[in-house]
Protein backbone atom coordinates (compact mmCIF):
# COMPACT_ATOMS: atom_id res chain seq x y z
CA UNK A 1 0.00 0.00 0.00
CA UNK A 2 1.25 3.45 -0.83
CA UNK A 3 0.10 6.89 0.30
CA UNK A 4 1.17 10.05 -1.39
CA UNK A 5 0.39 13.27 0.50
CA UNK A 6 1.80 16.88 -0.57
CA UNK A 7 1.03 20.73 0.51
CA UNK A 8 0.39 23.42 -1.31
CA UNK A 9 2.94 25.23 -2.98
CA UNK A 10 3.14 29.12 -1.34
CA UNK A 11 4.55 30.12 -4.37
CA UNK A 12 7.95 31.04 -3.10
CA UNK A 13 9.19 27.41 -2.63
CA UNK A 14 8.68 23.63 -4.17
CA UNK A 15 5.94 21.84 -2.28
CA UNK A 16 6.44 19.08 0.43
CA UNK A 17 5.23 16.02 0.44
CA UNK A 18 5.35 12.98 2.39
CA UNK A 19 4.83 9.25 1.23
CA UNK A 20 4.25 6.26 3.52
CA UNK A 21 4.28 2.74 2.54
CA UNK A 22 3.79 -0.17 3.75
CA UNK A 23 4.83 -3.75 2.81
CA UNK A 24 5.71 -7.12 3.74
CA UNK A 25 9.01 -8.14 4.61
CA UNK A 26 11.14 -11.50 4.54
CA UNK A 27 9.97 -12.74 7.76
CA UNK A 28 6.81 -12.52 8.01
CA UNK A 29 7.06 -9.08 9.25
CA UNK A 30 5.91 -5.64 8.02
CA UNK A 31 8.04 -2.67 7.20
CA UNK A 32 6.28 0.78 7.21
CA UNK A 33 8.50 3.81 4.82
CA UNK A 34 7.73 7.36 5.16
CA UNK A 35 9.97 9.26 3.14
CA UNK A 36 9.31 13.24 3.35
CA UNK A 37 10.89 16.43 1.81
CA UNK A 38 10.66 18.46 -0.91
CA UNK A 39 9.48 17.79 -4.33
CA UNK A 40 12.70 17.77 -6.25
CA UNK A 41 15.12 18.16 -3.77
CA UNK A 42 16.44 16.36 -0.97
CA UNK A 43 14.32 13.65 1.06
CA UNK A 44 14.42 11.33 4.54
CA UNK A 45 13.86 8.11 4.76
CA UNK A 46 12.90 6.45 7.73
CA UNK A 47 11.73 2.84 8.57
CA UNK A 48 9.59 0.99 11.03
CA UNK A 49 9.33 -2.61 11.52
CA UNK A 50 6.09 -4.30 13.00
CA UNK A 51 5.19 -7.91 13.41
CA UNK A 52 1.65 -7.91 12.34
CA UNK A 53 -0.38 -6.10 9.73
CA UNK A 54 -3.20 -4.54 12.19
CA UNK A 55 -0.53 -2.49 13.75
CA UNK A 56 1.35 -1.87 10.68
CA UNK A 57 -1.64 -0.40 9.03
CA UNK A 58 -2.32 1.55 12.34
CA UNK A 59 0.83 3.06 12.48
CA UNK A 60 -0.14 3.82 8.86
CA UNK A 61 -3.39 5.51 9.55
CA UNK A 62 -1.62 7.12 11.96
CA UNK A 63 0.86 8.98 10.31
CA UNK A 64 -1.34 9.90 7.55
CA UNK A 65 -3.74 11.41 10.13
CA UNK A 66 -0.91 14.02 11.60
CA UNK A 67 0.09 14.68 8.20
CA UNK A 68 -3.52 15.78 7.29
CA UNK A 69 -3.73 17.82 10.16
CA UNK A 70 -0.42 19.12 9.54
CA UNK A 71 -1.88 20.52 6.05
CA UNK A 72 -0.81 17.86 3.62
CA UNK A 73 -3.40 16.57 1.15
CA UNK A 74 -3.99 13.14 -0.31
CA UNK A 75 -2.97 12.95 -3.93
CA UNK A 76 -2.49 9.41 -4.19
CA UNK A 77 -3.75 5.56 -2.80
CA UNK A 78 -2.47 2.75 -4.12
CA UNK A 79 -2.97 -0.89 -2.91
CA UNK A 80 -6.02 -2.82 -1.64
CA UNK A 81 -7.72 -1.57 0.92
CA UNK A 82 -6.35 1.60 0.20
CA UNK A 83 -7.56 3.51 3.87
CA UNK A 84 -9.57 6.75 2.73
Amino acid sequence: MRLLLQQRPDGREAPRFVQLTLQPDLLGGWTLLRESGQTGGRSTLRREQFLDHPSALAALEHARDAQLKRGFQLMYAEGMGAPK
